[in-house]
């Protein structure tokens, strides 16, 4: 049997009780047609890029599955016909991974360091750069450093020119 990895997201509006009976339907819909479905790992209510569906925000849930491909098929005719389902991705993989994914590693290293705001940026802010030897900056004149050039000639033969 085929292993894979398949991603789905769901409505906003459900709650996580409504998710994780999605998540048992199809479970039994890969079970029910001799596949076994292995880690399942919630990851949340997260922000879309782009709306989906009117939806700014979706639940995402994977699912390591063990299953001949006419039982992925099935379930994957199955999330196409439902509306709690807005997007699926499913990925034929060599094996599956050990752990916890990259998703949950990123969310238990959060909360490790205590946020987003504990980072250390630094001894310095961007506005405080050295900027060595160099005079400070003049916004009137010319860019050499030059002085006034007196007063402009117009050009000949262009329009306002002299004649």
């Amino acid at each position: 049997m085929a292993l894979y990895e398949h991603v789905f997201l769901a409505r906003q509006d459900l709650s996580q009780q409504q998710v994780d009976a999605l998540v048992e339907q199809y479970k039994g819909v890969i079970t029910a047609n001799g596949g076994s479905v292995g880690r399942i790992e919630n990851w949340g209510l997260k922000s879309l890029t782009y709306r989906v569906k009117k939806n700014r925000k979706a639940y995402y849930t994977l699912m390591d599955i063990t299953c001949p491909p006419a039982a992925l098929n099935e379930m994957e005719r199955q999330m196409g016909l439902s509306e709690d389902v807005l997007r699926f991705l499913t990925i034929k993989v060599e094996a599956h991974e050990e752990g916890v994914s990259a998703m949950m590693q990123k969310r238990e290293e959060r909360s490790e360091r205590g946020g987003f705001g504990d980072r250390d940026r630094g001894p310095r802010s961007f506005g405080d750069r050295d900027r060595g030897d160099r005079p400070p900056r003049s916004f009137g004149g010319d860019r050499d450093g030059g002085g006034d050039r007196g007063p402009r000639r117009p050009r000949e033969g262009v329009e306002g020119g002299a004649e």
